[in-house]
């Protein structure tokens, strides 16, 4: 199972930059979704994060597929409002392109689309969500075994879940708050890699 951190448009750049060069080996893969800055913003906290030692192949963009290009990273995340898949896919192939679903149609869709993997959630409730209900493992398993491609679940994940999201077919985690708003980020993103090792060797 994939650890896929999510940024939540809160800190400075100072502190992203900070927090990320702390916390990178412990992660799979690093979505900048950082909504509320500008292309050129987004450009310049990426390309620090490379100058920092942050493995490009490792960071994924929100929505802004041109930063995606131009820095040769990893990937980019679509949300609903973005370039659809195909679009992404025809034009820029060499990006691996996720994109975030909340319906089984949607994810059906995506898949058909093209994209690499999905990010389907809220799984669980979640504060960032409040009011909202929960899809939950019986939906999320409804989705794995229909779909060829990873399914990476988000919302309300602690490390203590991880084993029924395992048995519900999740192909990762997508973590926001449990790491940003640790108090210690280093330590919060250790405890779902030990937690995510340990599953594998159980598997094993």
């Amino acid at each position: 199972m994939q650890l896929h951190l999510i940024t939540d448009g809160k800190k400075t750049k100072e502190e992203l930059v900070a927090i990320l060069c702390e916390v990178h080996e412990s992660v799979d893969f690093i979505h900048v979704r950082e909504k509320h800055r500008s292309a050129n913003e987004v450009y310049e906290l990426v390309d620090e994060l490379i100058r920092s030692g942050v493995p490009p192949g490792k960071i994924i963009i929100n929505d802004r597929v041109d930063v995606a290009h131009v820095l040769n990273v990893g990937g980019v995340q679509l949300a609903y409002h973005s370039l659809g898949v195909s679009e992404i896919r025809r034009n820029f192939p060499e990006l691996r392109v996720g994109k975030s679903v909340h319906s089984y149609e949607e994810a059906i869709q995506a898949e058909r689309d093209g994209a690499d993997f999905i990010l389907y959630g809220h799984i669980y409730s979640t504060s960032s969500k409040e009011g909202l209900i929960p899809k939950g493992l019986i939906e999320l398993k409804r989705l794995t075994t229909s779909l060829k491609i990873p399914v990476i679940a988000i919302g309300g994940i602690t490390p203590d879940k991880l084993q029924e999201l395992r048995g519900s077919g999740a192909g990762g985690i997508a973590v926001m708050s449990g790491i940003m708003d640790a108090n210690n980020n280093a330590h919060a993103a250790k405890a779902f890699q030990a937690a995510l090792l340990a599953e594998k060797e159980e598997i094993e």
